[in-house]
């Protein structure tokens, strides 16, 4: 890992992956294929980039019945388990819709009305994540969306994995398609002779899925663009090295290009982290990935003192923040950007990944600054109520016309002068 003593975070300005303009068209091209073609295309797309052959795009429901054989009861119980843990949490967020009468008997209100159908694309191929599909699906379901469809790709076998499958069935998710990439965003954002769009899509992908997502957007809604995940443990001298060092591989194991950063004002502790990092890389199953991740990507800065180190985090504005210092909650009180935070040293970032509750799609690449976790809001708009009265619209009517007029809009003014007796109409 790259120490860093200095306070320069130069890096962050290198971490966000900039796709070429080659893989730019050859996503718009895929899009265009799709609105043209329809069923075909994802077909055609399916055996060219998944090696699979589909006779239907829509997964018959039998099909995730069936999945329940391939997975471990165990398995199925912790997504149970995970499910009403994803639930309860997202159920306190509800938004509700208001209305107050103010002066001269005027109504104002919000009305909160959940979207008509969301898209969720869950990661496949040669991977299984039922958590994505707990984590996109669940806070949609909370909201009122009454069509919530998934979409993945197929593995070898022909199917998408059975632990999506058995995930989604639990959750109540009907509307399944074996479709993935840019022709799956494609297809959900446009529609084809199976699958009728959607008006948001949410969830995870490669590249060519994040770049499908950028350009579809605007005639649908999207979550985000996120990047490869990255995690900062913040330490101080009473934290474990080695249970730091796990925790930073675990988001390494993720992607080489994930982002690991330790912030510590101990050198001593970094010291023992490096050591223990490498110790364990040994045995970790995925340590090619693990490896070139901390290695290439993974970062150790030093800091003057904890307030410096809080300091650094908000800067970062990092996707999973861990404090593991001997007062978690005091840190807690100064940190401003980070998307998911965990205290303490129980707490470590798996238990949100999968199970605690708080979503893990979350904002990447210091977006965090702006940005919020995927939840019920993310599936809600909101609209405004106005009720003005007879006596409210006198009362206001001078002021009102006053503005339209002072921006150039006669018409404005009139529209609200005609509804005055009395009022001085300018024709």
């Amino acid at each position: 890992m790259e120490w860093i003593k200095d306070g320069d975070l130069s890096f962050l300005q290198k971490r966000k992956v900039e796709a070429n303009e080659a893989a730019q068209q050859t996503v718009r091209r895929i899009i265009d294929k799709v609105r043209a073609e329809g069923d075909k295309a994802l077909k055609a797309y399916t055996k060219e980039f998944d090696g699979i052959v589909l006779d239907t795009v829509r997964v018959p429901e039998q099909t995730a019945v069936d999945a329940y054989r391939h997975v471990p009861e165990g398995v199925v119980q912790a997504i149970r388990q995970a499910a009403a843990h994803i639930r309860a949490f997202h159920e306190k967020q509800k938004p509700a819709s208001w209305t107050e009468t103010v002066e001269h008997g005027v109504v104002l209100g919000q009305k909160v009305t959940p979207l008509d159908s969301v898209g969720v694309y869950v990661p496949g191929g040669t991977a299984c994540y039922p958590s994505s599909v707990l984590m996109g699906a669940i806070p949609a379901l909370v909201a009122g969306v009454k069509r919530v469809v998934l979409v993945s790709p197929p593995q070898k076998n022909g199917r998408i994995a059975d632990g999506v499958l058995v995930a989604a069935h639990e959750i109540g998710i009907r509307e399944i398609y074996q479709a993935g990439g840019a022709q799956a965003v494609a297809a959900l954002a446009y529609g084809t002779e199976t699958i009728r769009p959607v008006d948001k899509i949410v969830g995870p992908g490669n590249i060519y899925v994040m770049l499908a997502k950028k350009q579809v957007f605007g005639d649908v809604a999207i979550d985000s663009l996120a990047g490869p995940s990255e995690v900062v443990v913040l330490a101080d001298e009473a934290a474990d090295a080695s249970l730091v060092a796990s925790d930073l591989l675990s988001q390494a194991e993720h992607d080489k290009l994930a982002m690991p950063v330790l912030v510590t004002p101990s050198e001593a502790l970094a010291v023992q982290v490096e050591k223990e990092i490498d110790r364990q890389l040994s045995t970790l199953p995925r340590r090619e990935i693990a490896g070139a991740s901390v290695n290439n990507i993974g970062k150790i800065v030093l800091t003057a003192n904890l307030a410096s180190a809080a300091d650094t985090v908000n800067r970062i504005a990092p996707e999973h923040l861990e404090i593991a210092t001997e007062n978690p909650q005091e840190i807690l009180a100064l940190i401003r950007h980070a998307g998911a935070i965990f205290l303490g040293k129980y707490s470590s970032e798996p238990v949100g990944d999968y199970f605690a509750g708080p979503n893990h799609i979350i904002p990447t690449n210091g977006s965090a600054r702006y940005a919020s976790p995927l939840g019920v809001e993310s599936f809600m708009k909101r609209s405004s109520i106005i009720q003005y009265t007879e006596e409210a619209l006198r009362a206001n009517a001078p002021a009102i016309a006053a503005l339209a007029r002072f921006e150039g809009l006669e018409g404005h003014a009139r529209a609200v002068e005609k509804r005055t007796k009395g009022a001085a109409i300018h024709e």
